[in-house]
């Protein structure tokens, strides 16, 4: 491990421990080493620091490299060009037809036989759920983490509370599928500093809703300095560096660092599924994307949803340069934004919406330690409130002052053989209604979430016979993930009359 945090330029950390005090070599020692990167402002107030403030500035920087923060910095602000920049870029292509496949012209039986199989891996213990939720609800309003937010569904679950379920009710239908023995899928919840405590007081608060302690890990992702727009590392206070989380491309390393892979290899997991926390409508490890994923033998697969329009303002998943990549659309011109695809005229030529939405192989992440320090880092400018070294006053800024580094999820497909690379198109109204925006704004807000879960649950009342009526405008039903994970097992709603708004909820039997 001491290697693998080398090659990735993670520090020491006393993680778990109380910091103790520095010895006079030992601060002389990281002294030296900031002083050699021209950071060593850091240490400007040490002196006047109690001893513990001492300790946790000593064990804060112990865990930055700051050769290392500059390079990143500079590598950031000044991108590399890339190898063939003097040559003509090669167009933009969609993914080929050997790489995807749409759950919207699928054969039916193709369907089935990827639900079969995935949920076979379920049932073996052979999958694992990686959440990523280190965001914090402060658009919504909340300081708390953005998985214990209510959207104002009637029954008034967090988004954290119908995942867990979602989880619960696939592994009671692997289980049942293989004989009632009995299917654990393990959940690994990626939090950042500030959701990490919340985080675990929510869970357990919650009983970990149904689910077993022990099958729900709990880890951080890692942070790095906040720098000035002179390239300086900031000090939030006299005795602490401004930090901020290092992106959701932070999951490789923070998978490898904590324990999370250890306890993988130790289950036998082989199927990963990541996704983040922020959907509502997610398929917590979807049988048929499992199942697709794993027939086409591939070491990452993504979902995707159909862009909209020409114009919607969504990364587009498609071939750069022969390889899988995701592209702004900010760097798509109007003239390919807008292109029709040859063989359907009717759609998009570019229409694979990325939703943040993978399946990882086991064997792929346990890769991670030779290829993520190569991860680009992307800088977002941001006021950053900081502590003068010269005054030591408190500065906040009132226009962007420094930056806050970070890494991409998607940022990695490029390094994969295109064999090795997989897409799925799903349907958007099934599976995406991410939430970003405080309540009020009409679009991808709380409003939007609670209303995409009661049309779905609407959808499939219709769809096994029911009849809805409604007293109002609010003719949504909300149905509880315990009695179905997709649509499934409704069909003793077949001749019923529900009046909706309507919660049909129940335990799993």
């Amino acid at each position: 491990m001491d290697t693998v945090k080398k090659v990735l330029h993670i520090g020491e950390s006393s993680q778990g421990t109380p910091p103790k005090e520095p010895t006079a070599s030992e601060l002389q020692e990281l002294q030296s080493k900031y002083k050699s990167a021209q950071q060593d402002q850091v240490f400007a107030f040490y002196d006047t620091l109690s001893v513990p403030e001492k300790a946790a500035l000593f064990s804060q920087l112990s865990s930055f490299d700051p050769a290392h923060i500059n390079s990143i910095t500079s590598a950031a602000l000044n991108p590399p060009k890339a190898e063939n920049a003097n040559k003509e870029e090669a167009p933009l292509e969609p993914l080929p037809e050997s790489a995807t496949a749409s759950i919207l012209d699928s054969k039916p039986e193709d369907i089935e036989k990827w639900y079969e199989s995935g949920l076979d891996l379920i049932a073996g213990d052979k999958v694992g759920v990686v959440l990523m939720a280190g965001g914090q609800g402060t658009r919504l309003g909340s300081s708390a983490p953005k998985g214990c937010f209510n959207i104002g569904l009637p029954s008034e679950k967090s988004l954290f509370q119908i995942q867990a379920e979602r989880i619960r009710k696939l592994q009671h239908l692997a289980a049942k599928r293989a004989g009632n023995k009995e299917a654990v899928m393990p959940w690994y919840v990626m939090t950042s500093g500030p959701t990490r405590g919340p985080t675990e007081k929510y869970f357990e608060e919650n009983g970990y809703f149904g689910l077993q302690k022990e099958n729900v890990v709990i880890f951080e992702q890692g942070v790095l300095p906040c720098i000035s727009n002179d390239g300086k590392i900031l000090l939030e206070s006299k005795g602490r560096v401004a930090v901020a989380p290092d992106g959701n491309g932070g999951i490789y390393q923070a998978l490898f660092t904590s324990t999370v892979m250890q306890d993988m290899r130790k289950r036998g997991i082989q199927h990963i599924h990541a996704y983040c926390v922020d959907n509502c409508l997610v398929k917590v490890a979807d049988p048929v994307f499992i199942g697709f994923a794993a027939s086409k033998d591939v070491d990452i697969a993504t979902k995707v949803v159909r862009k909209r329009n020409a114009t919607e303002s969504v990364g587009l998943i498609l071939l750069k340069n022969g390889k899988p990549d995701v592209v702004e659309y900010s760097e798509i011109d109007k003239e390919t934004a807008e292109a029709k695809d040859a063989k359907q005229p009717d759609v998009l030529k570019f229409r694979a919406a990325n939703i943040v939405n993978h399946y990882y192989s086991f064997r792929f992440l346990e890769s991670i330690p030779e290829w993520a320090h190569k991860l680009p880092h992307h800088v977002a400018r941001k006021k950053i409130p900081y502590v003068d070294t010269d005054s030591g006053t408190t500065v906040k800024p009132e226009k962007p002052n420094g930056i806050k580094l970070e890494q991409f999820v998607f940022d990695v497909f490029p390094m994969l053989e295109l064999s090795k690379f997989a897409s799925l198109e799903v349907k958007r109204e099934d599976e995406f209604s991410p939430l970003k925006n405080a309540k009020g704004t009409g679009e991808d807000d709380p409003d939007t979430s609670k209303r995409d879960i009661l049309d779905q649950g609407k959808r499939w009342a219709q769809a096994a016979g029911a009849t809805v009526v409604s007293s109002g405008t609010d003719d949504g039903i909300e149905v509880s993930p315990l009695i179905s994970y997709g649509g499934e097992g409704l069909e003793k709603l077949k001749g019923q009359t529900i009046t909706a708004p309507a919660v049909l909820e129940k335990e799993l039997s």
